[in-house]
């Protein structure tokens, strides 16, 4: 929890104004963060200097695992974080790629699951890591990729969290995880979950112990319209203790995350947190 509120600091005290041309607004942008989640000791990276709702953020990357590339697939497993950029994002909804309502196009997990290769066939990357580390296998490019240079223009969203990279050291598992772009304030949070859920579900579904978790970004912003807030509310509260997260020990494949498994699935336990805060979404 200090290591983000640090970083907002950094950004608040150190930040150069950067304007963003897909959303109009100036950012108050740092170069270079580095953060850590303590996987091993169930140490939950949720905020609590305001209220988070994590079930969204672990909803969302379930729907990447499987392969989603539809808002309303989102939101049966519990989050509508898709349904701005796939409905209401103008360059987008002038794409001549853009299949319909709710289509997202070839994003995040569809990469992830569904790479195509040069000679028309597609790479599941999930599985090929997955497949290695369930055998004790790493060939140091256990890596999955969202961002594909040749399909930007096929999606809704180029990927902000794009890289992940699992290393296996004896029967423990790390994962580093790279971000190209970071909406500290609104999406920071999500993001910190999902590092944390990725390592976890992979660990315990490969069969090993889940080491460290280390997340990378290279831009990390407050957009104009959050800096008050920031200011004036979120840095000014004291942290609260950091909570446990309680993952269904019945999950046991990949399989079982494609299919059977829900948010009930979940469980937080012994969160604290002070009020929401309502920050400005920028599409």
């Amino acid at each position: 929890m200090r290591q983000y509120l640090d970083l907002c600091r950094r950004i608040v005290d150190h930040g150069v104004w950067i304007g963003n041309k897909r959303t109009g607004k100036r950012c108050l942008t740092v170069i270079n963060a580095d953060l850590s989640y303590d996987v091993a000791n169930n140490q939950f990276p949720l905020i609590t200097t305001r209220k988070s709702y994590w079930k969204a953020a672990i909803a969302e990357f379930l729907g990447y695992i499987r392969g989603y590339d539809n808002a309303a697939d989102f939101r049966k497993l519990g989050t509508k974080t898709w349904d701005a950029n796939a409905n209401d994002n103008h360059v987008w909804l002038n794409s001549p790629h853009r299949k319909g309502n709710d289509d997202m196009g070839r994003v995040y997990g569809v990469q992830g699951r569904s790479w195509r290769k040069p000679d028309g066939s597609h790479l599941d990357q999930l599985r090929k890591v997955v497949d290695n580390l369930s055998n004790g296998i790493d060939d140091r490019g256990e890596i999955i990729t969202f961002y594909n240079p040749g399909e930007i223009e096929l999606g809704c969203l180029r990927p902000c969290m794009h890289t992940h990279t699992f290393s296996l050291l004896g029967d423990t598992l790390h994962l580093t995880s790279y971000q190209r772009s970071c909406d500290v304030p609104l999406g920071l949070n999500f993001n910190q979950i999902q590092v944390y859920i990725f390592l976890a579900l992979m660990a315990q579904i490969t069969g090993h112990k889940a080491g460290q978790a280390y997340h990378k970004i290279v831009n990390a912003h407050i957009y104009e319209d959050q800096l008050e807030l920031m200011q004036t509310v979120q840095l000014l509260r004291e942290p609260l203790p950091l909570p446990r997260l309680e993952i269904n020990p019945q999950i046991k494949t990949l399989q079982d995350l494609e299919t059977w498994v829900t948010m009930d699935d979940f469980k937080v336990v012994g969160y604290q947190s002070h009020p929401p805060i309502q920050y400005p979404f920028s599409v």
